[in-house]
């Protein structure tokens, strides 16, 4: 059966976008270990609650300006937080 141009192509910009995202999120962590390693050699404390709180609602507010449920962009955040926090932790740990 052949398929749906027109859902090809839907499907064809969705993995464009998944490529990117994943590309991005690289270089988010990429940057975010860097952070760890810093705040590892002065002394700093893996987290930073008053930090994440500024940034969720942050992200909340671009999320409703994207007309993306904030929810889901808290969610997703803290998701990300939460593996930031543990490398953190980890660097921390072996040095």
């Amino acid at each position: 059966m052949a398929q749906d141009p027109v859902l090809a192509a839907f499907r064809q910009s969705i993995d464009n976008i998944d490529a990117a995202l994943i590309f991005m999120l690289a270089e988010r962590f990429k940057i975010t270990k860097a952070v760890g390693e810093y705040k590892a050699k002065t002394d700093l404390p893996p987290a930073d609650p008053n930090r994440e709180v500024e940034q969720i609602a942050r992200m909340k507010r671009l999320a409703v300006d994207a007309d993306l449920d904030p929810d889901f962009s808290e969610k997703f955040l803290r998701f990300v937080i939460d593996e930031v926090i543990r490398h953190h932790e980890k660097i921390r740990d072996e040095s």
